[in-house]
């Protein structure tokens, strides 16, 4: 895992270092990956068992920190996600919040086997919290992702089939009636252009298109490292965050887009293959929430440059720019290790 991890990464700098115009991103990732190496290495030391006394004190600080946004964050793109505090660089607290929730959920549901309805109060206070934090900076992305982490994670620990339609029944009820109505107007377009980007081409259908047109004029081989028209001239938006794989593509042509997806493929194998080794529930739950998590954000990401979702602002995993996201992913892979490490002790 940590090789595939390693090739992915190099993969991401690699790219980025075309599509940033300016190399202190890559300086910046480079700065981000030694402090997260730094945090796995403190949790290899800690072990799984005192990682997991951690859980609920690192949910309560994130929950906290999210809290904390809500008055003296900072303003990114409307969203008013990011934190600082005194001489720390800015940070995003959602991305701890997704790491503690892995670790406090896979806690919870070990300790409460799902069954009556009673069961269901803990998980899903521990999802809702940060939810409706990260949905009120508003973060829609983020706050996908905790959704996922939550529902796939209780998923995993076993639903009954009754209870699992009455679930479905509510969601379904739940998204015309009322979150719908709690969407922004950009959010609300971004829903709607995704069922046609070409109604309005010059707005909010601007970004898919020039992605979908970078990714075609790739072809099978690509137009050479700092060779894309597409990238290099700035007709792709943000294409050093969300849209990192229209660059890769444009510019390494059908086989280097491949290359990727195997890379992520073996990465995602091999966490279900770990997770399958551990023993107790608590350990699978971690590494699932962990697979969930980092997967979820893969298939939004690439479906949102090929036109195949809607536009929701979730990072690529180990590709696009970003110290917070890089580190939290790469710690969550950490702690996945660890806890694969440590599967047969007490």
């Amino acid at each position: 895992m940590p090789i595939v991890t390693i090739a992915v990464f190099g993969v991401g700098l690699f790219t980025l270092s075309s599509a940033a115009h300016s190399m202190s991103l890559v300086v910046q990732q480079l700065f981000a990956l030694g402090l997260a190496c730094g945090g796995i290495a403190v949790i290899a030391l800690l072990g799984r068992q005192r990682l997991m006394q951690l859980a609920m004190p690192a949910y309560g600080l994130s929950v906290f920190l999210l809290i904390l946004t809500m008055f003296i964050g900072q303003e990114v793109n409307g969203a008013q996600s990011w934190l600082k505090i005194g001489p720390l660089p800015s940070f995003q607290p959602s991305e701890l919040a997704k790491i503690s929730l892995v670790l406090a959920l896979a806690q919870v549901l070990h300790n409460r086997p799902l069954g009556n309805l009673l069961s269901y109060v803990a998980p899903v206070l521990l999802i809702a919290v940060p939810l409706l934090l990260v949905f009120r900076e508003p973060d829609f992305g983020g706050t996908l992702i905790i959704a996922a982490i939550g529902v796939g994670m209780i998923l995993v620990r076993g639903v009954p089939w009754k209870q699992l339609v009455v679930a479905v029944v509510l969601v379904a009820a739940a998204l015309p009636t009322v979150v719908w109505p709690q969407l922004t107007g950009n959010q609300r377009q971004r829903l709607l252009t995704f069922m046609d980007p070409t109604a309005d081409p010059l707005g909010s259908g601007y970004q898919v298109m020039q992605s979908r047109i970078a990714i075609g004029s790739g072809g099978l081989l690509g137009k050479g490292y700092r060779q894309g028209t597409q990238a290099q001239l700035g007709f792709i938006p943000e294409q050093q965050n969300d849209f990192i794989f229209p660059v890769l593509a444009e510019e390494g042509g059908l086989l280097a887009a491949l290359f990727l997806l195997s890379l992520y493929s073996l990465l995602f194998w091999r966490l279900v293959s770990m997770a399958g080794e551990c023993p107790k529930d608590r350990d699978v739950l971690i590494i699932t929430g962990a697979t969930i998590m980092i997967g979820f954000q893969v298939v939004i990401n690439l479906g949102v440059a090929m036109g195949l979702a809607p536009v929701t602002g979730i990072t690529l995993p180990l590709m696009s720019s970003g110290g917070t996201s890089l580190m939290s992913t790469l710690l969550l892979l950490g702690i996945s290790w660890t806890v694969h490490r440590d599967r047969f002790k007490p």
